[in-house]
C-alpha cells in the first residue's frame, strides 16, 4: 500500500532517459485512495482516465505537478501513447516542453517509444524536436548525450544543422562553455557528446529556467553572480577568433548550473558564426518549434539582418527575470510577446528599487 509520501511515479514506460541500472521499476499496482493527487494524475493520465483527470484538475490539482524524478503526468501520456490525455493536459495548462530528471521532454519519450501520432500532436503544440537528450557513461565519467534520429539522413536541413553544430562545439573551450567532448557520426543515432553537469538541487533540472522556477525573485548579489557567468560565456562567444559566434537561442533552458553552482551557457543548435559580414540574415525566419520566442530580440522575430546585439537582448530579459521573479510577460503567449518586442515593449519593472543595484534598471 502506497503512503501519502509517495512522490514517485512507478508504473507503465518510464522515461527515455533513464540509465538502466536506475530502479524505477514497479508493482504494476496502485492503491489510488493513499496517493498524493499529483501522483494520482500521473496514474490516471497512465490509465487514458479522462474524466478522472478532468476532476483532479477541477479540483485544484497542479497539472505540471512532478515526482521526484521530475517526471509529470504529461511525460506519462507521452511514453504511454495517449494522445486524449496530452491534448487535454494541454489545454489545462501543462508545460509542453517540461524536462524530467535526466533531461527527458515529453516529446523525447514519444520519440523513443515511437508513438508517432502523439509526436504530431506535442510538435503541433510547439513541442521543440532537434535532439533527445539522455545521461551516459563515457570512460567512468557521466556524460551528457544529444541523439538524432534516423529521420535525420532524410532531412538534409537537419544533416547540415547536426554538422554546423559540431563543427561550432568542436572550437569552443571556455568555463562558462558547456564542454564538448566528442560525436558519433557514423552510425545510427547519431550523437553529440558533452560534459554532464548534475544538478544542484536534488528536486530541480541543473538549469537556470528549474531554478528560477523554484526560486522565484533570488537575491541582487546571486543574480549579479549567475549575470557575469553568462556574461563571461558570452564574451567568450562573441569575441571567437576568427569568426564571433552568435549564440541566438540565449535563454534559461540553455544555461546550465554545475555542481558549484555557476553557470554555463550550453545548446548551440541555432548558433551562427559571424564571419566577413557585419550581420546575418537568415534563409528563413525563426519558429517557436526551434527557439523561444520570450527571449527573442525583435530583427530575428522580423527576419531582418542581426549581429551580436540580439544576444545582448537575451541576456538583459534573463537578467530582468532573475530580479523581478518571473518571465518577461509572463500572462501572454510566446507569439504576443515578440509582437511587443516589435512594437518597442518591454517588460515591466515591478520590483522595489532596492532589488536593483544603482544604475542597473537604466
Amino acid at each position: 500500500m502506497e503512503s501519502k509520501l509517495q512522490s514517485r511515479f512507478t508504473l507503465g514506460k518510464q522515461s527515455s532517459g533513464a540509465p538502466e541500472t536506475d530502479d524505477v521499476s514497479g508493482s504494476g499496482v496502485l492503491d489510488v485512495e493513499f496517493i498524493d493527487s499529483g501522483v494520482r494524475l500521473m496514474y490516471l493520465a497512465n490509465e487514458g482516465d479522462l474524466e478522472g483527470i478532468q476532476e483532479l484538475l477541477d479540483s485544484g490539482t497542479d497539472v505540471n505537478f512532478t515526482d521526484i524524478d521530475g517526471r509529470t503526468a504529461l511525460h506519462v501520456a507521452a511514453c504511454q501513447g495517449r494522445t486524449d490525455v496530452i491534448d487535454l493536459l494541454l489545454r489545462r495548462g501543462a508545460e509542453v516542453d517540461i524536462k524530467d530528471r535526466w533531461g527527458s521532454t515529453p516529446l523525447a519519450d514519444a520519440i523513443y517509444y515511437e508513438n508517432k501520432d502523439v509526436i504530431k500532436l506535442l510538435e503541433a503544440r510547439g513541442a521543440r524536436p532537434p535532439g533527445t537528450f539522455c545521461i551516459a557513461s563515457w570512460r567512468g565519467i557521466q556524460v551528457a548525450v544529444k541523439r538524432f534520429g534516423e529521420e535525420l539522413f532524410t532531412d538534409e536541413d537537419k544533416v547540415k544543422a547536426f554538422r554546423d553544430e559540431l563543427a561550432l562545439l568542436q572550437q569552443i573551450r571556455h568555463p562558462n562553455v558547456v564542454q564538448f567532448l566528442g560525436a558519433v557520426t557514423q552510425s545510427t543515432p547519431m550523437m553529440i557528446v558533452t560534459e554532464y553537469l548534475p544538478k544542484i538541487l536534488i528536486d530541480a533540472q541543473g538549469d537556470l529556467f528549474a531554478y528560477l522556477k523554484r526560486k522565484g525573485t533570488i537575491k541582487l548579489t546571486r543574480a549579479i553572480k549567475f549575470a557575469l557567468d553568462i556574461a563571461r560565456g558570452m564574451n567568450y562567444l562573441h569575441e571567437h577568433k576568427p569568426e564571433a559566434i552568435i549564440h541566438r537561442d540565449l535563454e534559461p533552458s540553455n544555461i546550465l548550473l554545475d555542481d558549484s553552482g555557476h553557470l554555463k551557457v550550453a545548446d548551440f543548435g541555432l548558433s551562427k558564426l559571424m564571419k566577413v559580414a557585419k550581420s546575418i540574415k537568415e534563409d528563413i525566419p525563426a519558429t517557436c518549434q526551434q527557439t523561444s520566442w520570450r527571449y527573442l530580440a525583435p530583427e530575428v522575430f522580423k527576419n531582418e539582418e542581426y549581429d551580436t546585439k540580439v544576444d545582448v537582448f537575451s541576456f538583459a530579459l534573463i537578467l530582468q527575470e532573475m530580479i523581478e521573479g518571473c518571465q518577461p510577460f509572463p500572462r501572454r503567449q510566446e507569439i504576443e510577446v515578440a509582437k511587443a518586442y516589435v512594437a518597442n515593449e518591454r517588460p515591466p519593472f515591478r520590483a522595489p528599487v532596492k532589488f536593483y543595484a544603482h544604475g542597473l534598471r537604466a
